[in-house]
């Protein structure tokens, strides 16, 4: 027993010495690639110098500030040499433009924003970004511009020029804006841009006539007043016009060196894309329905487990989406109104007068839900008017269902007993049994009535009926 003891140890020993003895040269592998990687990072750093494209298209909003944010970062962390945002929008949300204003202003690299390719344009908030860069440049049969806030011009007075006065004439025209919210807003953004164009040296004036009278320009145009720096047909015509070009980045002055510079285009990953999916307010409309109509089939079906899991997901990812985006809280609170008053049409059925009154708060939240009418972040108004529809036509099952109940002669209780036929079991002057629906009942009379007699039953006293001869 000894001797296998000490054999069995012994073997283990061994086990273990091999096993040593294999992951060695594995560690000393690794150790020399951990060691080596610096030296082929920076090598290659060296050889291979590099500009980041970045390709911008459709409104700003909360998942480009986690693209572009996200990219600069990547570009001062890997050694870039240039960030280029080639960009084409209509706009964005005013709080993701300042926030992919500042990440520019911060950044270690420089930044070239291009807009294209041709027919695209650089409007409202494309104008800011565009001023903020280090270096500004547009295709040819581009546009910049159209830089008034859009809660501006979308308001119930419409902008009115003001005549300039005779000392004036060489000045910006201004709008008259009586209302204090669009004067502060106004000179918020007028004043946002024109400390942007100072830092650049870019035309001040006019980026104050693009947010006060919303005014556009071509980017040949752009050139000749000094909005942009350069007009390019492509990337590689960008990058051989700036070539030597004396910018400021971060308070330094630097010589852009993009000779040979390798071109490498990033795309948004996923968080960004799946970002970008649900902060669509239409998709976050849909989902905070989804999960609302899903814990309330849950509270009707306990134990189903699946409405209740799907709906807890979609409105915990619609709460996330609607945080990052204009909310309305009246049309929040609205839409919330709605949906309880519909349910309670359901429950206690009001002919029409709870249901009516939900989908009228349930429409109009919806509509004012998303407090801003940049293009691109609105609730599809489509997409409300079905909903409004599929909603008016449950109402109307639910309450065609409500009245045909209340129509339908009772088939059950007490009431269903009443007049009811049914015989006698015996002969009887005042108490005995009668055979009513199948039963067997104690009745009272005040007739006498024989076995067999039919009865009619005339009402109910606890558990005994009160009952007649049929042909009395």
């Amino acid at each position: 027993m000894g001797m296998w003891f000490r054999d069995s140890i012994m073997v283990r020993k061994v086990w273990v010495c091999s096993l040593l003895a294999a992951l060695v040269p594995v560690f000393g592998i690794a150790l020399a690639e951990q060691q080596a990687s610096p030296q082929a990072e920076s090598s290659t750093t060296i050889a291979d110098r590099r500009a980041m494209l970045l390709d911008v298209q459709g409104p700003i909003g909360p998942a480009t500030v986690q693209f572009l944010t996200g990219s600069l970062e990547k570009a001062a962390a890997s050694g870039a040499e240039l960030v280029i945002i080639r960009l084409d929008t209509p706009g964005g949300l005013d709080t993701s433009t300042r926030d992919i204003v500042k990440a520019i202003l911060n950044s270690p690299v420089p930044v070239a924003t291009f807009v294209a390719p041709g027919g695209a344009r650089a409007a409202s908030a494309g104008t800011f970004i565009l001023y903020a860069s280090h270096i500004a440049a547009m295709s040819p049969a581009t546009n910049v511009g159209a830089a008034t806030p859009v809660s501006i011009l979308s308001g119930d007075k419409p902008a009115k020029k003001s005549e300039p006065a005779k000392d004036e004439e060489d000045s910006a025209p201004t709008i008259d804006t009586t209302d204090t919210m669009s004067r502060k807003a106004i000179n918020d953004a007028v004043a946002y841009v024109r400390g942007l164009a100072d830092k650049y040296g870019r035309n001040a004036d006019w980026a104050e006539l693009a947010v006060r009278e919303a005014a556009s320009i071509t980017a040949e145009k752009a050139l000749e007043i000094g909005v942009i720096d350069l007009i390019a047909k492509d990337v590689a015509d960008l990058l051989e016009q700036i070539h030597g070009r004396t910018i400021e980045v971060q308070g330094q002055t630097r010589v852009m060196d993009t000779s040979s510079l390798l071109v490498e285009q990033f795309e948004p990953d996923w968080k960004s894309e799946f970002l970008g999916v649900i902060t669509s307010p239409t998709i976050a409309y849909l989902l905070l329905l989804i999960g609302v109509y899903g814990l309330i089939l849950e509270g009707y079906n306990p134990g189903a487990i699946f409405p209740g899991v799907i709906g807890a997901i979609c409105l915990l990812i619609a709460l996330y989406a609607f945080q990052m985006l204009p909310v309305n809280y009246a049309g929040a609170a609205l839409l919330v109104l709605g949906i309880i008053l519909m349910i309670g049409e359901a429950v206690v059925p009001s002919f029409g007068a709870l249901g009516i009154g939900g989908v009228i708060s349930m429409v109009i939240g919806s509509i004012i839900l998303i407090d801003t009418d940049v293009p691109g972040f609105v609730v599809s108004r489509p997409l409300i008017g079905a909903i409004a529809l599929v909603s008016s036509l449950g109402l109307l099952a639910i309450i065609g269902i409500a009245v045909t109940a209340r129509l339908r002669p009772v088939v059950a209780g007490r009431e269903e007993l009443i007049g009811a036929e049914g015989t006698a079991l015996s002969n009887f002057n005042h108490r005995g049994d009668v055979f009513v629906h199948s039963e067997r009942w104690n009745a009272v009379t005040g007739s006498p009535l024989r076995k067999g007699q039919a009865i009619v039953v005339e009402s109910i006293d606890g558990l005994v009926l009160k009952v007649r001869p049929a042909d009395d």
